[in-house]
């Protein structure tokens, strides 16, 4: 089964890519993030996870555009859908690359975090699977989520402190 999945940074990549080998999967990772800001916060991510595919020998595919006007433009002026609007972005995305480039499916290691609303992201994957005529694979990655963090602590990969966009770092480090 030839797989697309979409990456969001390293240390989530980790065990999901761990879970795909175990069912003889070997993904090709993706790269399209418009919603990390700022632009150090982007580079740091992209750069790791590169660095996570070179170490690994994966092959990965980079939509290297940062996105802030892009991002920006998706979730304004109603913000308190945000999320929503972020997966849908993203998944959108990787569904068209996928179809366009001839894979059987794709995923999202966005399925790994618990912060996450996973319901939304299953939502929104499925949707945007039939709209280009794919299938979005579903699994549930959480539960190996704090061992993934942990993993990627030990092999020295960048740690993120927040979601990625602005709003979300904004939550983590101002709103109390």
């Amino acid at each position: 089964m030839k797989v697309l999945l979409h990456c969001c940074c390293a240390p989530c990549t980790i065990k999901c890519v761990d879970v795909l080998k175990g069912e003889n999967i070997e993904p090709l990772l993706f790269w399209y993030n418009p919603n990390i800001h700022p632009s150090t916060e982007y580079i740091l991510r992209r750069d790791s996870l590169a660095l996570f595919a070179a170490n690994e020998k994966l092959e990965l595919k980079m939509l290297d555009e940062y996105g802030l006007r892009l991002f920006l433009n998706e979730v304004f002026p109603d913000t308190e859908y945000r999320c929503k609007k972020c997966y849908f972005l993203r998944l959108e995305k990787t569904a068209s690359v996928a179809a366009q480039e001839g894979f059987d499916t794709f995923t999202t290691t966005l399925l790994i975090s618990p912060y996450q609303d996973h319901d939304a992201i299953k939502l929104v994957g499925e949707e945007v699977a039939k709209r280009h005529g794919i299938e979005f694979l579903y699994r549930d990655f959480r539960p190996l989520f704090r061992e993934g963090q942990t993993t990627a602590r030990s092999m020295g990969f960048y740690m993120q402190k927040y979601c990625g966009c602005i709003f979300s770092e904004e939550k983590r480090f101002l709103v109390k």
